[in-house]
Formats: C-alpha cells, structure tokens, sequence
C-alpha cells in the first residue's frame, strides 16, 4: 500500500498497521527534512506529486519488491505541501518472516521510490532563495 497525506506521518500508528503473527522482522525507513543541502541552509521544503502515477507506479515497486524479497506486509507513505526541518516526509515499512527480507524489501522500496515517483520537491533556503531540487539519480534512471 502507498499513499500520499497532506498531515503529518505517525510512524506509530503506520507500524502497527504492519502487525503480523508471521512477522519475525520488521524494518522502516524514515527520511527527515534536513536544515542543510548541498551547503546551503534549508528552512523548509515543499513537496508537490502526481497522485494516479505515484499510486500506480508505487503499487507496481512493492510487488516488484514482494517478488525479489517475499515478505508478508508493506507500506509506505509520503508528504505533500510544506514541510518544516525535523518534519517525516516519507516512511516506508516491512514486516517479513526474517529480518533480511525486511531489509532487502525495504531498501529496495525506498530507492525505487525515490527514482520512479513523480514526487518533486522544492527547498526554501534560509536567505529567502528558493529552487526545486534536481535529482540526477532521477534523470540518469530515465535515460535507462
């Protein structure tokens, strides 16, 4: 399951949702807001995403996952609009029979994720500058 929320994450409650009886590991990722990039100082940043292509595309990266990695559940999770530093943007959790596909499965998600989502974010410096974030992580995976 993935989804994108305008309120913020509760990581907690997002665990808990990955109960399992089966479960022997569990593994999550959470990705902050940062106060610095690339040296400049950020004060907050602003996430915008096509919602039908990051439900589709997101959807077909956890099968892609469950299919290299069998685990039991998956979910993950992203912020739109404004975020403050020390804000979650993003989680991603797994819930495996064993630890090691919790950890493959979830690295896997979060990477494809990154890459594959139209998802972009835009950073407020501190100096009151403001530009969207280039990925050429991003640009280079489209080229392949």
């Amino acid at each position: 399951m993935i989804e994108l929320t305008a309120a913020p994450i509760d990581a907690e409650t997002l665990k808990n949702t990955l109960a399992n009886q089966g479960a022997g590991g569990f593994c999550c990722f959470e990705g902050w807001v940062r106060n610095l990039n690339e040296g400049r100082s950020v004060e907050r940043l602003e996430y915008e995403a096509y919602e039908p292509l990051v439900i589709s595309e997101g959807q077909r990266v956890i099968r892609e996952a469950r299919q290299r990695y069998p685990f039991l559940e998956a979910r993950c999770v992203h912020r739109t609009g404004l975020l403050e530093v020390g804000d979650l943007a993003v989680w991603v959790g797994v819930a495996s029979a064993h630890r090691d596909e919790a950890f493959k499965a979830c690295r896997y998600i979060i990477d494809e994720l990154k890459v594959r989502l139209p998802i972009w974010k835009k950073e407020h410096y501190v100096d009151g500058d403001s530009g969207w974030v280039n990925c050429e992580r991003c640009a280079d995976h489209g080229r392949h």
